[in-house]
């Protein structure tokens, strides 16, 4: 029996390595005929996909918006204002990265030194458009090297056109006040979209200042065949493919209102980035900036509340930008910063130390520069008396002497102070000279004050900036560089060739 069990293991195996040499020599086979097979593919394939891949690279459509003043304090007082609404689109982007904002002769920069080094990648001194420090080169710009790729260009911000960052990323000047000079060059600029705001250069007040006058603005740009548009209704009836300049309601400066100040619910950042966003859109791609200026009036009037709303507004703008991201998520580029940071904004102060009552804010129903525009009709018609103001001041700010609210309420001294200023701006002026408002200032100092709020100064600062990014080459801005290292990134990505002009 035992015999008859070995004999029958021996069959076993001899059966078992005869199975497993077929086994093994089919294997063999199949793995060459694959290996040749493989080998004839990649062949073939390699010289056919190798150009698609090399574009693929490069980032289409190209999105820049620019919050003028927005320093990481006052994106993160926007984000806790809004924490019952939603959150900021630009915070949830997947890169972050932080930039320098000197100039080539301060370490605290204006926009116009800022903006031209986010349009051309070079730096530049205060005041300076697009052109070197010494006053005589120009720097090419971003929407130049793209419309020499072939792309369509859109410049769009909530002031005026001609103001110093917008300015910068089509006209070239020695100096940011040169508006009406500034304002010429959008005509022979071959930016096929302007949003947003006014012309500043073409008041009255600016033609006059100009040695080389040609005429109104408007007309130059018509006879260069753009279209212009007075509203968002217009703007949605012009067709892609034409040249085109949008504005809405402007003030004594060309710009939108704060945000904070629209009572029809209208978000026309957003509106005009989205239009913008439809007359570009072509097959060769795009480059926009999109600019939220009014933030760093907000701040330099620390007025905190118009400060997160204008942010509010800029970030609908990006959410825009999103949409169509989402449908081009391989070619599209978003990218936010700002210029520099404007204010010293302080989320904490000495007053309330570790405490914080920002939803205090929600109770300013309009901006200070509004409220300041109500005190001088008062004081033009010198009927309305300090009683009177301090009902105002419970309407427009909640802050009253008989508020139940303890957090709200007025103190003698605070009283005191208000009258006091309120009696000083109010006194009439003689020939010649202006006195200052210092009435409306204190109002949202307090309640600012009130809310744990601290501003060191009501100019700029040195402060580093946030970029945000998503996109194609998202990830080259990521970590900490300078804020020419931006519009670099952004040239190498989209493809673009920085030269001087």
């Amino acid at each position: 029996m035992e015999l008859v069990t070995i004999n029958y293991k021996k069959n076993i195996m001899k059966e078992y390595h005869r199975q497993q040499c077929t086994v093994n020599s089919a294997l063999k086979f199949a793995l060459l005929l694959i290996i040749m097979v493989s080998a004839a593919v990649l062949t073939s394939y390699k010289p056919i996909q190798a150009a698609p891949r090399e574009a693929a690279r490069e980032a289409r459509y190209v999105f820049l918006f620019i919050g003028d003043g927005m320093g990481p304090a006052q994106v993160k007082l926007s984000e806790v204002l809004l924490q019952d609404k939603h959150s900021l689109a630009m915070t949830a982007f997947p890169v972050l990265g932080m930039a320098t904002t000197h100039s080539a002769d301060h370490l605290i920069t204006d926009s116009g030194a800022a903006s031209t080094a986010l349009a051309t990648g070079k730096k530049t001194t205060i005041g300076t458009i697009s052109m070197a420090g010494n006053h005589l080169d120009t720097l090419k710009t971003i929407p130049e090297m793209a419309k020499a790729k072939g792309m369509k260009t859109g410049i769009v911000s909530s002031v005026g056109i001609d103001d110093a960052t917008p300015a910068s990323f089509y006209a070239h000047n020695a100096s940011r006040n040169n508006l009406y000079d500034i304002a010429l060059q959008m005509a022979s600029s071959g930016v096929d979209y302007f949003g947003g705001g006014y012309s500043a250069g073409n008041f009255p007040e600016n033609q006059t200042k100009s040695k080389a006058f040609r005429g109104d603005i408007t007309a130059l740009m018509q006879s260069s065949h753009y279209v212009i548009a007075h509203n968002t209704t217009e703007l949605a009836s012009i067709k892609p493919g034409a040249h085109c300049w949008a504005y809405s309601d402007y003030d004594s400066k060309g710009a939108l209102s704060f945000a904070m100040d629209r009572r029809n619910g209208m978000d026309k950042l957003a509106e005009f980035t989205r239009e913008g966003i439809r007359l570009l859109n072509n097959p060769k791609g795009f480059f926009m900036m999109v600019e939220g200026g009014k933030i760093d009036w907000a701040c330099h009037a620390n007025d905190a509340a118009a400060v997160a709303h204008d942010i509010e507004a800029f970030d609908k703008a990006i959410g825009e930008a999103l949409v169509f991201y989402r449908h081009h998520p391989k070619e599209t580029l978003i990218v936010v910063t700002a210029d520099h940071e404007c204010g010293g904004l302080s989320l904490g102060n000495a007053t309330n130390g570790y405490e914080t009552h920002f939803d205090l804010l929600h109770h300013q129903k309009i901006s200070q520069q509004r409220f300041a525009e109500k005190l001088s009709v008062w004081k033009k018609r010198d009927l309305v008396t300090f009683p009177m103001a301090l009902d105002s001041v419970r309407a427009f700010y909640g802050l009253s002497l008989a508020h139940a609210d303890s957090a709200l309420a007025l103190s003698k001294k605070d009283c005191n102070t208000l009258r006091e200023a309120y009696l000083k701006t109010m006194k009439t002026e003689s020939a010649g000279t202006k006195i200052p408002d210092t009435f409306t200032p204190a109002v949202t100092g307090i309640l600012n004050n009130r809310a744990g709020i601290g501003w060191n100064s009501n100019v700029h600062t040195a402060v580093p900036v946030q970029v945000f990014a998503i996109g194609r080459g998202a990830e080259a801005f990521k970590g900490f560089f300078d804020n020419t290292d931006i519009a670099k990134k952004i040239m190498q990505i989209a493809g673009l060739k920085p030269s001087i002009k």
